[in-house]
């Protein structure tokens, strides 16, 4: 059988690894990892933040199924809901691989609820280690309500000072090195934090390092300090690989790489605009790359339009493993061309958001967007950046992607009027000061 890990950055531009074609010398092993296998450059995330881009991983389902994914509400504030998070008795990739006879470990961000209601042990997880909120420190280890959010299998973990970055690396390795002598198969949920704010590169170093609260997060950071966050997700990401040859477990296991969201403040992601929060291709084209030693191409470079919840169903597909009859996957499978990268095929993709009232849909070279009322047409095979606005020129195909956007979302429902992005707060939101 085979095994599967699946690395997701937070936070992370199209354009912040070199083999994307990032200006700063910041990730050689993932660029080795591109080298080493297939690299997706029209790939997706789920959403342009957080918490719904996970659950649709988790579930291989678009989001807007779950009450508890309509926006990103995963904060300190809904600690105790019963409401906002992800339901026990849902299937999940996790549960799914796990009742199929595999480990199941997450190592890494949670951000799909709180207990005692919600939790990776009750989602399908063996093993966790990792914060349960959306943004911690990289030292201390506490979230932006000035908690401490570091649980291991649901109990407080302490590793005051200890980068966060370095501790899921060696919570990783360690991880490998147990499976290395067991015949079970395992799926790794490695899930880094970086390089979400705040901005603590190692170098800050130490348990008293300045803690960021400010959930608006416009002051502080810099582009070299952003650098080294990646830099030090980029040797962990290394670390991982090696320790897969070391124990001879490269040839057996799938290693998938992306971010959950596309870029911050100081991300790279040109030639593409905007960024998390918003549904311009700078806020949902995220990088992927997947290795698999031996069994697939090196160095290939794919076109196929992909999104999050498709790697749980390639992961399922390799796996054999069926997904539950009463929980279709939203998913495609990616497994055809993962093996032939040239044989691409159509498959449209839907996005919708309560901040600023946007919607997307991406079919074939055509982008139709909406924000703020405002709609454009983008033919994103000669105008990636979305400058060139088609929607006088072609009302025709403006008007169909339009009704296309709309007969999805009607399948869904209005996001609830509650609903509404983490970056949006209000004072009481905010940790006393």
């Amino acid at each position: 059988m085979t095994n599967f890990i699946f690395i997701l950055a937070d936070d992370l531009g199209y354009a912040d690894l070199g083999c994307y074609g990032g200006r700063k010398p910041v990730s050689p092993n993932l660029d080795r990892m591109a080298a080493r296998g297939v690299r997706f450059t029209q790939g997706y995330s789920n959403s342009p933040v957080c918490s719904p881009t996970r659950f649709g991983l988790i579930t291989g389902r678009y989001q807007y199924r779950l009450r508890g994914a309509a926006e990103e509400p995963m904060t300190g504030r809904f600690r105790g809901s019963t409401e906002i998070g992800m339901p026990p008795g849902h299937p999940t990739l996790p549960s799914l691989l796990r009742d199929a006879g595999y480990h199941t470990a997450l190592i890494g961000k949670w951000h799909l609820g709180y207990p005692p209601h919600f939790g990776p042990q009750k989602s399908g997880y063996d093993y966790h280690i990792g914060p349960l909120s959306g943004g911690v420190s990289y030292f201390s280890h506490v979230d932006r309500m000035g908690k401490h959010d570091l649980v291991k299998n649901g109990e407080p973990a302490h590793y005051d000072g200890h980068y966060l970055t370095d501790l899921l690396t060696d919570e990783a390795v360690d991880y490998l090195a147990t499976r290395a002598g067991d015949r079970k198969p395992f799926l790794l949920s490695l899930h880094y934090t970086a390089p979400h704010w705040p901005w603590e590169p190692r170098a800050q170093g130490g348990p008293n390092a300045h803690v960021d609260t400010d959930i608006r997060h416009l002051d502080g950071g810099s582009v070299h300090v952003y650098g080294e966050m990646i830099k030090a997700l980029d040797e962990g990401c290394g670390r991982v690989l090696q320790a897969l040859d070391d124990l001879g477990l490269a040839d057996d296991t799938v290693v998938i790489f992306t971010s959950d969201n596309g870029g911050e403040r100081f991300s790279d992601t040109w030639p593409l605009v905007g960024g998390k929060m918003d549904l311009t291709e700078g806020g949902i084209r995220v990088p992927y790359i997947v290795q698999w030693a031996g069994k697939l191409p090196e160095g290939e470079v794919c076109t196929q339009h992909c999104m999050t919840m498709d790697w749980t169903a390639t992961m399922l597909d390799i796996a054999g493993v069926a997904p539950h009859p009463d929980y279709p996957l939203d998913g495609v499978s990616m497994w055809p061309v993962l093996r032939r990268p040239d044989q691409v095929f159509d498959r449209p993709m839907y996005w919708r958001m309560n901040h600023r009232s946007q919607q997307a849909v991406r079919e074939g070279d055509w982008k139709y967007l909406e924000v703020d009322g405002n709609r454009y047409l983008f033919d994103l095979s000669v105008d990636e950046r979305e400058r060139a606005n088609l929607a006088q020129r072609d009302p025709a195909r403006l008007a169909a992607m339009q009704a296309q956007a709309a007969a999805w979302a009607d399948t869904f429902g209005p996001i609830p009027a509650d609903a509404r992005s983490e970056l949006v707060y209000t004072e009481k939101d905010m940790p006393a000061r």
